[in-house]
C-alpha cells in the first residue's frame, strides 16, 4: 500500500494532469522532475486512473450545467415575448430550436446505445 503522503503527491499529480496542466507545469506544481510525470504517464495504472479523474471533472462540470440549464432555458423563451427587440426575440428562438434538436438527438442516442448494450449483455458478449 502507498504512504499516504507518496498517495497525496499522486492525487495532486492526477489533478492537475487532468484539469489540462502541461508535463512541465504538472512537474513545476508538483515538485517532481518532468521524467517523473513521463514515467507515470506510461504506468497503466496510473493512466487509467486519470481518465478516471478526467471522466469525474466533466460528469460534475455536466451536473453543474444541468443545474442551470432549466433557468437558462426560461430565460431564453422570456426572450422571445414580444417586449423584446425582434433580433434578440429571432436568436433566442434560433437558439430554442438548436438546443432541442440536439438534446432531442443526444437522448435518441442514448436510449438506442443502452438498448444495444443490454442486448450486448444479455447475448452473453455475443452480438
Amino acid at each position: 500500500m502507498a504512504q499516504p503522503s507518496r498517495k497525496k503527491a499522486e492525487d495532486a499529480l492526477l489533478t492537475v494532469l487532468a484539469c489540462g496542466a502541461t508535463v512541465a507545469n504538472a512537474a513545476r506544481q508538483c515538485g517532481v522532475s518532468e521524467r517523473t510525470v513521463y514515467r507515470r504517464l506510461a504506468e497503466p495504472g496510473f493512466k487509467r486512473r486519470l481518465q478516471e479523474v478526467r471522466a469525474d471533472i466533466m460528469q460534475r462540470t455536466l451536473d453543474v450545467l444541468s443545474a442551470g440549464a432549466l433557468e437558462s432555458a426560461k430565460t431564453l423563451l422570456a426572450l422571445q415575448k414580444d417586449l423584446v427587440a425582434a433580433q434578440v426575440r429571432l436568436g433566442a428562438a434560433r437558439t430554442v430550436l438548436e438546443l432541442g434538436l440536439k438534446l432531442r438527438e443526444q437522448a435518441d442516442l442514448e436510449r438506442r446505445l443502452q438498448a444495444l448494450e443490454e442486448r450486448w449483455g444479455n447475448a452473453g458478449g455475443r452480438p
